[in-house]
């Protein structure tokens, strides 16, 4: 992944558009305190729309330009992301993007665009999350230490799933965890999607495995430190733990679907399953909305449709007869 303002400093526009992006940019990293994924596809989408507004308008357009825009050429922009393929997922987050920034501008009395907040993002396909059966998470913890040669970076990836299935953490959210965030008195304080905090509780084997990670880690590091570090003693990456999740789908068979973000989908999936209700479940989770939280729901009874149909002895008798 490249810098983003690497990209910024390329951007089609006047000196005075570049400037604004730049400062953007930086309000989404350290005041909005987005992941860096979620900057770099913003920034990348803002930077594409630059591109088709110095092709459609036929130069390369200022502030006072981007003010004065209509409906019909951001429906034309939308109309060729369409052209070129992309989903509407991807044009929703382009939308996203663009009323991002252009709200930025308008806070900041840069430039005010009401024709961009009136667009309506792409009717996105109803998603349910994919969730492993509780054996297979299981096996994945136990598993994932067989890995590695050193034991340490083996009792850090345990520790690593744990979170994300234990306490149904972000991949970023464990990562981006410091010593002096490690559980206390039976709970975790975690800083989920715009910094926003909250107290998840650890179960006590949970709380053992990040223990035993910690005694076992060789690499000094203080209380502002990173929990989890690479061999070389830096903050470990997402990329690190997908790809040892990958590993594990070869090493156990597990589908495709077994990637980091699924124990967080499992976790949640099995706690409902369990009788917890939505509310709690949405705490846990740090969801915004209880319409996101919902969708286990799905996930739920379709659990539930299955075992019927491959338990309940009329739907055998139907498969035999």
């Amino acid at each position: 992944m490249s810098d983003p303002q690497f990209l910024i400093a390329d951007i089609k526009g006047e000196p005075a558009v570049r400037h604004a992006a730049t400062t953007w940019y930086s309000w989404l990293a350290h005041e909005r305190r987005l992941s860096p994924h979620t900057i770099d596809g913003y920034v990348r989408d803002v930077v594409a729309f630059m591109d088709f507004m110095d092709d459609h308008l036929g130069f390369q357009p200022g502030i006072r330009d981007l003010s004065t825009l209509r409906s019909t050429d951001y429906r034309r922009y939308l109309a060729v992301l369409t052209e070129r393929g992309l989903t509407a997922t991807s044009r929703a987050r382009a939308i996203s993007a663009l009323k991002s920034f252009f709200g930025y501008m308008e806070r900041h009395d840069l430039a005010s665009n009401p024709a961009i907040a009136a667009m309506r993002s792409p009717k996105l396909p109803h998603s349910v999350p994919k969730a492993l059966d509780v054996d297979e998470v299981l096996e994945a913890i136990s598993s994932v230490a067989d890995l590695t040669i050193d034991p340490w970076v083996g009792k850090r990836d345990q520790a690593i799933l744990m979170l994300l299935y234990g306490c149904g953490l972000r991949i970023s959210e464990a990562l981006g965890l410091n010593r002096s965030d490690l559980p206390r008195d039976g709970v975790i304080r975690v800083r989920g999607k715009g910094n926003k905090e909250r107290l998840v509780p650890v179960l006590p084997v949970v709380s053992d495995t990040i223990s035993s990670y910690i005694a076992a880690c060789p690499i000094e590091a203080g209380a502002d430190d990173a929990v989890f570090l690479g061999v070389r003693g830096k903050r470990l990456g997402q990329r690190a733990v997908q790809a040892k999740m990958q590993q594990l789908r070869a090493y156990l068979g597990l589908p495709e679907t077994a990637t980091p973000h699924a124990l967080r989908h499992s976790f949640a999936t099995h706690l409902l399953a369990g009788g917890g209700d939505l509310r709690t479940i949405q705490e846990l989770l740090g969801h915004e909305s209880l319409s996101t939280t919902q969708r286990y729901t799905d996930v739920d009874v379709e659990h539930l449709q299955s075992v019927h149909r491959n338990t309940h002895p009329r739907a055998r008798a139907r498969k035999s007869g």
